[in-house]
């Protein structure tokens, strides 16, 4: 049920919307619906959103919000998101309540995956 005030939506930047959908297709196994050639609407990735045609990037070097993902396996995750054509910003390293990676996507964005401290 869609609540007033609640997180609803995310709309990302991305460069390359093809290398996007390949590069969170392979890696996680987003779903996506081309809407145009400026726009794809993410399916299956737990939260909906977005990507939309930009020449800009979010990092937080640039003082972007962050968006993170969830793993049950961390070290097998940073392999596919490699595999898959990612690239790892920052390896993985422990923080209060679990240890996390950073990578880019071919969209130029930063991103990180999370997991719980035994994971």
């Amino acid at each position: 049920m869609k609540e007033t005030g609640k997180i609803n939506y995310v709309e990302i930047p991305s460069r390359d919307l093809e290398a996007t959908k390949r590069f969170f297709g392979d890696a996680f196994g987003w779903s996506f619906v081309d809407y145009g050639s400026e726009y794809v609407a993410i399916g299956n990735a737990g939260l909906d959103g977005g990507f939309f045609k930009s020449d800009k990037v979010a990092t937080t070097d640039h003082g972007s919000v962050l968006i993170v993902l969830f793993s049950t396996d961390l070290e097998a995750t940073l392999e596919k998101v490699k595999l898959s054509g990612g690239k790892i910003v920052k390896g993985i390293f422990t923080f209060p309540g679990g240890r996390r990676f950073h990578f880019s996507g071919p969209d130029g964005n930063e991103y990180a995956v999370w997991s719980e401290p035994n994971a």
